[in-house]
């Protein structure tokens, strides 16, 4: 049979973002697979370099619109360690709250998300209203449900709301209740099974070569490399939790893990309700006069943080002046959203190729930055 090109993308339910794979099929098999960034036209990291250090508050939450609070912190890791700043007590657990926050509503955006490609649009549809509640209270605290521009260089904009830390414990209670339902409609049910159990291998001498990181990585390896626990930032060395690893990553192992590590994220949300200074600064003062003048020292940092996808990084160089001098962007799924689709793609199904983008873990404006 004559070889078929058909694009997955950039316009496809089954494509997370603004980003194509041309697939190469014969009958239903992938040939050959050839990822095609490009779509978003923003080009991230020039852009930041025309940008104010605070003009970029706005725009680096976009370069992962999914999980947009992991930007904020990098960036603001990167400019309080050029500037020797120290950040408030009372911030650092303010923002370890708001990343796993974000953590859960990711996962729950990915656990429904497998809805699409197999046809279990009641997961999806779980997945997103549970995810809505989690909005609702980034809503209250930000004034915004998706970019939230809360975690600055200093500390975070503004204290918590009134009763804001009850409305947490309210939303992550019920949602730990509610998990058992979704193991039991995603993850024990035969048609999930039937598609991606056994299926959408990642070899642990395939993460080593890629470069996978996260869950990617310790779902193939068993090797407990988390960032949060290997290299602590904010307050994670003084709270308890663990990090779910596997050493068979099919797309129902690493679907699994996401679970696991939900009971993990609220398990460290409950610690820093509890061991969170009651009051005090949120936010150290950066520079006198305006804002839009700051100044940053002149050197270089590399910060990272642990995504849901894994290691999340910026290298940032400063010259002295107003704007950054240069900006590079660590995109966490970089190597399986790009190098992996070219290389193992090839040898899958068509109808895989969703599932490979969904287990994977794949956020598109990390590549097409």
């Amino acid at each position: 049979m004559k070889e078929v090109k058909l694009f997955l993308g950039p316009q496809h339910p089954g494509m997370h973002g603004n980003y194509s794979v041309h697939m190469y099929v014969d009958g239903d098999m992938i040939n050959k697979a050839r990822p095609t960034p490009g779509f978003l036209h923003r080009g991230f990291e020039k852009v930041m370099e025309r940008r104010l250090w605070m003009g970029n508050l706005a725009l680096i939450p976009r370069i992962c619109v999914v999980e947009p609070d992991i930007n904020e912190m990098v960036y603001a890791m990167g400019i309080e360690a050029l500037s020797g700043i120290e950040v408030p007590e009372r911030a650092h657990w303010i923002r370890m709250m708001v990343l796993e926050l974000g953590r859960l509503a990711i996962h729950m955006m990915g656990l429904g998300g497998i809805g699409g490609p197999t046809g279990m649009y009641t997961a999806t549809y779980w997945g997103i209203a549970q995810r809505d509640l989690i909005l609702d209270l980034f809503e209250k605290l930000t004034g915004a449900r998706i970019y939230h521009m809360y975690i600055v260089p200093g500390g975070v904009r503004k204290d918590l709301p009134e009763n804001f830390l009850e409305d947490v414990l309210k939303v992550v209670d019920d949602l730990e209740k509610k998990l058992p339902e979704f193991e039991q409609l995603i993850l024990k049910h035969p048609i999930i099974h039937a598609r991606i159990k056994d299926n959408i291998m990642l070899p642990a001498e395939v993460v080593w070569e890629l470069g996978v990181t996260g869950i990617g990585m310790r779902s193939a390896t068993g090797v407990q490399n988390d960032l949060r626990k290997v290299k602590p930032y904010a307050r994670y060395d003084q709270v308890e939790f663990d990090v779910p690893t596997g050493t068979y990553s099919d797309g129902l192992s690493r679907m699994n893990i996401k679970y696991a590590e939900m009971f993990q994220s609220i398990r460290i949300i409950r610690q820093i309700i509890e061991k969170m200074p009651k009051s005090g600064p949120v936010r150290a003062k950066m520079s006198t006069g305006s804002a839009l003048r700051w100044t940053v020292p002149a050197g270089m940092v590399y910060t990272a943080v642990e995504s849901s996808r894994g290691e999340y990084g910026y290298f940032i160089v400063s010259d002295g002046g107003e704007y950054p001098y240069r900006i590079a962007v660590r995109g966490a799924s970089f190597a399986q959203g790009l190098l992996g689709i070219e290389k193992y793609l090839p040898g899958h199904r068509i109808d895989d190729a969703s599932l490979w983008m969904d287990t994977m873990g794949v956020c598109s404006p990390e590549i097409d930055r």
